[in-house]
């Protein structure tokens, strides 16, 4: 029998989980029908307009998310009040509120003109952080250079989404993206021990990113129920801001329970 390295032994297992998320992807492809844009989805419950500002209430709800990504943003590179060990997850953090602040502006921008031409806008900013924040979960519960890789390759994926999104008026990629943190975070979050304190952020934060996503389905009801005052998509954005806000206090609260050798030798290496 032939003993490979531990670093190929981890190269193997790496290449076999982006095959069988590439055949997985495939499969979806295949078996799935074709979801295009249409006039429709950009029809929302609340299009009134105060001061001038069309769509007003959905494109001001956005301003919680520049609050929380630039907070973010700026905590995660000055490294003094988020606890934040290494290189990887610095990177994967700061993409992350980055992105969110991108959320901000993308979808201001979009609500005041829904249309085709100005979505990608709404979406690529959301992909992008949520790519990153799956990323930043790698690198803490199982290793900063798979997170790292990670990143990179699901940062390049959302673009490559949109894309072909773009190119072929089929958005399910698009939609499957942003829905895989839901069920990929809590597996990890179970699945590997976690290094910080503070860990069930992360099913907090799933939990307030699923109920926004039922807010948005939901928008012309919740519209009703509350006698015309606020949609179901303006509380879709609130409730969404509300994650950046929860991880933020995890990152500034949570402490290290153990560290991996790993993590021991990449340490070594910074200093």
């Amino acid at each position: 029998m032939v003993w490979l390295p531990n670093q190929q032994i981890g190269r193997v297992k790496r290449t076999r989980i982006w095959a069988g998320a590439f055949l997985c992807l495939l499969f979806f492809m295949l078996a799935t029908p074709k979801f295009p844009s249409s006039r429709e989805s950009h029809l929302f419950a609340d299009m009134r307009n105060f001061f001038g500002v069309p769509n007003t209430l959905n494109v001001l709800s956005n301003f919680p998310f520049l609050i929380a990504g630039v907070m973010g943003f700026v905590l995660t590179l000055q490294g003094i009040f988020f606890n934040i060990s290494f290189r990887g997850e610095v990177w994967g953090w700061a993409l992350f509120y980055a992105g969110i602040t991108g959320v901000a502006f993308g979808s201001a921008y979009y609500h005041l003109k829904p249309d085709d031409d100005r979505v990608m806008w709404d979406t690529l900013p959301m992909m992008i952080a949520y790519a990153s924040l799956f990323s930043s979960l790698l690198a803490e519960r199982v290793d900063a250079k798979i997170g790292l890789s990670c990143l990179i390759a699901l940062v390049s994926v959302s673009f490559l989404s949109m894309i072909y999104a773009r190119t072929f008026n089929d958005f399910r990629l698009c939609m499957t993206f942003q829905l895989i943190p839901t069920i990929a975070i809590p597996v990890v979050t179970f699945l590997f021990p976690p290094k910080y304190t503070h860990s069930r952020c992360w099913l907090y934060a799933t939990g307030f990113y699923l109920l926004a996503k039922f807010e948005a389905a939901a928008d012309r009801k919740i519209y009703s129920k509350t006698h015309y005052i606020i949609s179901g998509h303006s509380l879709e954005h609130l409730c969404s801001a509300i994650v950046p806000v929860l991880l933020s206090v995890m990152l500034m609260y949570r402490d290290k329970k153990f560290q991996r050798l790993g993590d021991c030798k990449e340490g070594v290496r910074d200093k």
